[in-house]
């Protein structure tokens, strides 16, 4: 195999795995995306929907007296419902996680339960969230760092690697950038990178990032509100 066949096979082997992996984090986007817009249910829906079987996990937030602060449930991956705070009571009082086990435990495929620490609040670390939350699956945060150690290990073309860690961290959505645009802009298809005068460094990278969060946080709204409309 001569070397010119051995490097357009390569290239287009490269361009297959950028595109899957970007394709894999677009779907990751929309689905960590719904949560951020749950739409409103009454205490008596979500009880109807554990009874029924319908609901496939249940995030709660509750008092050391057992009553519950928040409570948001998924009934698919794009569908999430929460009780509005201070609704979360019926006929028989508080709702408490005594109650919710029980429920819990009454239909045959019981909803997986997460408990979070009342006031705690998410995106704290250097590294984003949404790529590891439970609710997307593993295959997003596989696709993530598989696209973090290409980005470690190459020699990106716009921005130093750097500028692109700020970038996949603070920025929360570099990696989606990345695969889109490193080596070679996607839709230029397969093919020789190129190189670039003058590359973005650490300190604008930094900057950018900032931006690029914000931009995201408006997005994701924006999506989970979309999602929230179109699935009821």
């Amino acid at each position: 195999m001569d070397s010119e066949l051995r490097a357009r096979i390569l290239h287009r082997a490269g361009f297959v795995v950028r595109l899957v992996l970007l394709l894999l984090l677009l779907a990751g986007l929309v689905i960590v995306s719904a949560r951020f817009s749950p739409s409103s249910r009454t205490l008596g829906q979500f009880r109807g929907a554990v009874l029924a079987g319908e609901v496939d996990r249940v995030t709660y937030q509750a008092r050391e007296s057992g009553e519950l602060v928040s409570l948001t449930w998924s009934e698919s991956p794009l569908a999430w419902r929460q009780v509005e705070a201070g609704g979360i009571a019926d006929s028989e009082g508080a709702y408490t996680t005594a109650r919710l086990m029980a429920d819990a435990r009454r239909t045959f495929v019981p909803p997986s339960l997460v408990r979070e620490p009342v006031g705690e609040s998410s995106g704290d670390g250097l590294f984003p969230d949404w790529p590891f939350d439970a609710s997307g699956g593993w295959w997003i945060a596989a696709s993530w760092l598989l696209a973090f150690f290409a980005m470690l290990f190459s020699t990106p073309r716009l921005a130093n690697r750097w500028a692109w860690f700020w970038l996949f961290t603070v920025g929360q959505i570099g990696a989606v950038l990345y695969l889109m645009l490193e080596p070679r802009p996607l839709w230029r298809g397969p093919g020789e990178g190129g190189s670039r005068a003058k590359r973005v460094d650490g300190v604008r990278g930094c900057g950018y990032s900032i931006l690029l969060a914000i931009a995201w946080s408006l997005a994701a709204m924006g999506l989970g509100r979309l999602a929230g409309l179109a699935l009821g």
